[in-house]
């Protein structure tokens, strides 16, 4: 799954839309570990949480893009870049889902949202999002359903 839509900050949400009262954070720690995440687009530098960095294999939690994605399932990594790259020149949401590869042979899902302010007069350009590890790693060598 990898999408990207351009977000229109100006507009104010549906009456109603963040009105759903069931948030519930207990529930999503039962079934994933989440952590926030941050991008400087002058810099190029990408801000991991404990987790995040652990998961993705890194020694620090700054990095820049490729860095990040060098666990992820290849065949994602120029998509998740494409992904990354619109985000960039334009305020946009995005999401995507891939693997990361541990050392130890088993595969991770990720899931990843976030949003952008690309860089104009006013901002030099940022990136906030969330990544969702699920609680469940696959064996070396299994697959997951169809992609999107």
């Amino acid at each position: 799954m990898f999408k990207i839509a351009k977000a229109n900050f100006a507009a104010p949400f549906a009456p109603g839309s963040l009105a759903f009262d069931s948030h519930d954070p207990d529930l999503l720690a039962q079934f994933c570990v989440s952590e926030g995440w941050t991008g400087d687009l002058s810099s190029g530098l990408i801000k991991l949480g404990q987790w995040s960095t652990m998961l993705h294999g890194l020694t620090s939690s700054e990095c820049g893009l490729l860095s990040l994605m060098h666990c992820y399932d290849a065949q994602d990594r120029a998509r998740i870049l494409d992904l990354f790259e619109q985000a960039a020149t334009a305020a946009s949401s995005f999401c995507y889902s891939t693997t990361t590869l541990g050392a130890n042979g088993h595969r991770q899902p990720i899931f990843c949202v976030g949003e952008s302010i690309a860089a104009d007069g006013r901002h030099a350009g940022s990136m906030v999002g969330m990544f969702l590890f699920p609680r469940f790693k696959l064996e070396p060598g299994s697959q997951l359903a169809t992609r999107q």
